[in-house]
């Protein structure tokens, strides 16, 4: 498992060229490189949150899915290619059969172009999977919290218990991972608590980040109703905060202040007010073999069956040249109440944001 020679270069395509492929560089048509890969390993989740998923989602079959070792291939490939981090998304990653398999072979690659394994979660696996993640070499994890009161937890969610959540995060900590909290600010439903969210998280160590909800997939919910841009929410924090700018990157498109009153970090995600797509280095691989070169656009380049049909690593990474050529400027995001239908069909678990 984890592990394919590559083969001769398949006819019409010489070794030289293919070889060329295989090393050289992602760049997109507006010179922006691409070293960034977000990996999607399911699209099922534990929760069903209000602004990510319907109530009643249906998921993809097994069968449709690529396996751990054809993740793990294509992850290689991305590494010849300059791929220097990977963050593993869902759904919610931890409940994928045997994922760790998958994070432990990725970690042996840190140290050999790859720099650096992640992962976003919504922690109610974290403390079962905490100390093995950290052995593996993860350093770093981003968990979803958008409240800090259960009852209203349990409505966002509409499945998940905030308790599993905080112990997941404290055997985190303890385990030695840096902890990042998403937020996704919702109008009438936590923007009031977002203060004490800063605080919370930068008493105990942890870096913050609000983003912004986004247009993607039918959720049964009018999005106007729960959009609020980030400009209004960080006016109402500066009624409590000093907010400095400071130039930190984290890879993504956050931009960072420091809360002076707290000492911590703060960060802004910002695809609507604030097109963040200028210095995109991202694309995204869903658990089935697409890849999203933009997380608002709706093309997407198909590997899986080139997977299982061709052991040739190279006419992977022509391929992949290919799909980096048609990567866009931007997104095409927008909220408007009288657009019923979201700005891109699927939904938000598909890609993992």
């Amino acid at each position: 498992m984890f592990g394919r020679p590559t083969e001769p270069a398949e006819e019409g395509v010489t070794p030289r060229e293919a070889q060329g492929y295989l090393g050289s560089p992602m760049i997109d048509p507006f010179q922006r490189k691409v070293n960034y890969l977000r990996v999607s390993v399911t699209d099922r989740c534990d929760f069903r949150c209000t602004y990510c998923m319907a109530e009643n989602m249906t998921f993809l079959p097994r069968k449709e899915l690529l396996s751990l070792d054809e993740m793990y291939r294509l992850c290689s490939v991305f590494i010849e290619k300059g791929v220097t981090k990977i963050r593993l998304t869902g759904g919610e990653p931890l409940v994928r059969r045997n994922i760790m398999d998958l994070v432990r072979a990725l970690g042996k690659r840190i140290g050999s172009g790859l720099e650096e394994v992640t992962l976003t979660t919504n922690g109610s696996q974290l403390s079962r999977f905490a100390e093995e993640l950290f052995d593996c070499g993860v350093r770093r994890v981003n968990v979803s919290l958008d409240t800090l009161d259960p009852v209203k937890f349990q409505q966002i969610t509409r499945s998940g218990v905030m308790e599993r959540v905080m112990e997941g995060i404290t055997k985190a900590q303890e385990a030695g991972l840096k902890i990042k909290l998403n937020v996704v600010a919702l109008k009438n439903v936590n923007d009031a608590e977002l203060p004490q969210m800063i605080r919370f998280a930068h008493q105990r160590g942890m870096d913050l980040t609000i983003i912004e909800t986004m247009p993607m997939g039918d959720v049964s919910e009018d999005r106007t109703n729960q959009y609020i841009p980030l400009s209004d929410v960080r006016r109402s924090l500066e009624q409590h905060f000093s907010l400095r700018e400071q130039n930190h990157t984290s890879g993504g498109p956050a931009r960072y202040v420091t809360v002076r009153e707290t000492g911590g970090r703060l960060g802004f995600i910002t695809p609507l007010t604030h097109n963040f797509c200028e210095s995109c280095n991202r694309i995204r691989l869903t658990c089935t073999g697409r890849l999203y070169m933009c997380l608002g656009q709706d093309d997407a380049a198909d590997f899986r069956e080139m997977l299982r049909s061709t052991a040739d690593d190279r006419i992977v990474a022509i391929a992949i040249d290919d799909a980096i050529r048609r990567k866009p400027k931007g997104h095409d995001f927008v909220i408007d109440r009288f657009q019923k239908r979201p700005a891109v069909a699927r939904h938000m678990s598909v890609t993992g944001g």
